[in-house]
C-alpha cells in the first residue's frame, strides 16, 4: 500500500490530553493540524474500562484537584460533571503490624511520630519553594540535592521508622517508584509544581479531591470528537526530519510535512523516534527520565459494603503488594468499587506473577483491610502501566539521582522546529491531567509566538 502524505501547519505526535489540547488550540486559531497516535484509541494514560453491571472505571488517571482549574474548565466546556471523591467514614492505617482507624487526614500515631512527619513535610516544602519548578537544575543547592535519593534524604532527616515508612509508601503511589529510585531534586520539583507535599497526598483540598463523571477519558474523547479526521490512530511515529524550514513526520503508512511539530509523548517513548539531525540529548533524556511502575487494581461489588461498616474505603498499608486504597465506586453508589495501587518495586515484582496469582494477592490485601466480603468481587480488573507499549509506565516519569542536573534543561527547550509537550514537561502539577493541559498551553504559546 502506498504511503499517504499530508501537509499541515503543525503536526502533533501523541493523542493524549496534552497533544489534543495543542491540536484543539491550533485548530481554533485557524491553522491546519494533524495528530498522529500510535494506539487505536485516544487518551494516553487516561483510560476507561467497563466492569460487570455496566460500571465505568478509570484504570488510568482519574482525580481532579481542588485547584486544577484547567481540567475544571475543560470539563465544563465538554459538559462533563465533576463530583467529590467519597471520603465519609473512617480511614485505615495498617502499618508495622498495627491497625488504626481515624477520620480526617491525620491518624493517631503518637506525638513523636506526628512531630517527625510534620517536620519532614515542612522541610520538604521549604526546600521545594527554594528549588522551584521552572528551572530546578539552576537552584543554588541543585547539585547537592540531585546527588542523593529520597531514601537517603529520609535516612538523614526522618527519625522514626513509621514516619520513614509512610513517606516511602507515598512515593510508591505518587511516583510509581521506590524512594531509592528518586532524586531528591526531582521530588522537590514535583512538590513545587503541586504547591506543597500535602497537596499531593490529600483528598479534600488536595490532588484527590474530585472525580469526573463517566471517567477521565471523557476529556480526550471530547477533544478528539471536535478535531474529527485531524486525529489519525494506529500511526506510530518512527522518524522526524528537519530540513529547509519544514518538518517531516514519518509514521506507519503516513507522512506529514509541517512548519512545526509538537511531540507530546513520555520522554522514554519520544527517545524511540529517529531524529534527523540527531538529538543525542533527547535520547539521554529518555534514558534518565524513566516512567514509573504503577498498577491499578479494581474490584467491583454489588454494593459499597464498607460504607455500611463505617469505612471510607481509603487506607494506607504496608501489607504488600497494595499500598493505598480508595473507594472508586460510581457517583450514585449503585455498585461498589475498591481501588488498590501497587507501585514501584512491588509493581515490577507482581508483573512476573500469573494473572490469577496477582488477583489473589490483591484481594487478600482487600480482605485484610475490609473483611471477607472484599475477597468475593463480582468482577476484577487491573492495568499495569509498565506493560503498556506506548506509555512505558505511569503515573509519570521520574529522574533518579543526577538526572536533573545532567539533562533537565533539555526537557522543554524546543529543538529547531520541534516543540515538546506532555505532563512531564509541565511546571504546574507535573504528572497530572492539569500538568498535561498546562504543558499543551505552553507549547501552543511557543508555536503562535
Amino acid at each position: 500500500m502506498a504511503e499517504e502524505s499530508l501537509s499541515a501547519d503543525v503536526a502533533v505526535v501523541g493523542a493524549g490530553l496534552s497533544g489534543l489540547r495543542v491540536a484543539q488550540a491550533i485548530a481554533d486559531a485557524g491553522r491546519d493540524v494533524a495528530v498522529l497516535e500510535a494506539r487505536e484509541r485516544v487518551g494516553g494514560r487516561l483510560l476507561n474500562r467497563v466492569l460487570a453491571g455496566g460500571v465505568t472505571i478509570d484504570v488510568g488517571g482519574q482525580w481532579v484537584g481542588h485547584d486544577h482549574v484547567r481540567v475544571q474548565r475543560l470539563a465544563a466546556e465538554l459538559g462533563i460533571e465533576i463530583f467529590p471523591q467519597f471520603g465519609a467514614g473512617r480511614n485505615l492505617l495498617d502499618v508495622a503490624g498495627r491497625r488504626r482507624r481515624y477520620r480526617g487526614t491525620i491518624p493517631r500515631l503518637g506525638p513523636r511520630v506526628l512531630w517527625d512527619i510534620f517536620l519532614a513535610r515542612r522541610r520538604i516544602d521549604r526546600l521545594a519553594h527554594a528549588v522551584g519548578s521552572e528551572q530546578p537544575w539552576a537552584a543554588e543547592s541543585a547539585a547537592e540535592l540531585d546527588r542523593v535519593s529520597l531514601a537517603e534524604w529520609i535516612g538523614g532527616n526522618v527519625r522514626t521508622p513509621i514516619a520513614r515508612e509512610l513517606i516511602g509508601l507515598a512515593g510508591r503511589t505518587v511516583w510509581g517508584a521506590g524512594p531509592e529510585e528518586l532524586s531528591m531534586l526531582h521530588v522537590l520539583f514535583y512538590v513545587g509544581a503541586a504547591g506543597s507535599f500535602d497537596a499531593l497526598i490529600d483528598t479534600e483540598g488536595g490532588a484527590q479531591q474530585d472525580r469526573l463523571d463517566g471517567g477521565a477519558q471523557g476529556l480526550p474523547l471530547g477533544l478528539a470528537r471536535s478535531l474529527g479526521e485531524r486525529v489519525r490512530l494506529g500511526r506510530p511515529v518512527r522518524r522526524i526530519a528537519q530540513a529547509g524550514g519544514s518538518v517531516r513526520v514519518e509514521a506507519d503508512g503516513l507522512s506529514v510535512v509541517a512548519e512545526r511539530a509538537v511531540v507530546a509523548v513520555p520522554p522514554a517513548i519520544a527517545a524511540r523516534i529517529e531524529f534527523d539531525p540527531p538529538q543525542p540529548q533527547r535520547r539521554l533524556l529518555g534514558q534518565r527520565l524513566r516512567p514509573g511502575a504503577l498498577t491499578k487494581c479494581m474490584a467491583a461489588y454489588e454494593e459499597p459494603f464498607w460504607r455500611a461498616d463505617g469505612f471510607s474505603g481509603e487506607s494506607v498499608t504496608d501489607s504488600k503488594p497494595v499500598t493505598l486504597t480508595f473507594d472508586s465506586s460510581p457517583r450514585d453508589g449503585s455498585h461498589g468499587v475498591l481501588l488498590g495501587f501497587v507501585g514501584g518495586p512491588e509493581a515490577r515484582q507482581m508483573e512476573a506473577l500469573p494473572a490469577p496469582d496477582r488477583r489473589a494477592a490483591v484481594l487478600a490485601c482487600f480482605e485484610g483491610l475490609f473483611g471477607p466480603r472484599a475477597a468475593r468481587p463480582v468482577d476484577y480488573a487491573e492495568q499495569a502501566w509498565a506493560e503498556e507499549e506506548w506509555s512505558g509506565g505511569g503515573p509519570t516519569s521520574n529522574f533518579g539521582p543526577g538526572g536533573w542536573t545532567e539533562c533537565g534543561p533539555a526537557l522543554r527547550e524546543p529543538t529547531g522546529a520541534v516543540h515538546w509537550a506532555g505532563t512531564e514537561t509541565a511546571t504546574v502539577w507535573s504528572g497530572y491531567m492539569e500538568g498535561a493541559l498546562q504543558a499543551g498551553e505552553r507549547a501552543v504559546s511557543e508555536l503562535l509566538s
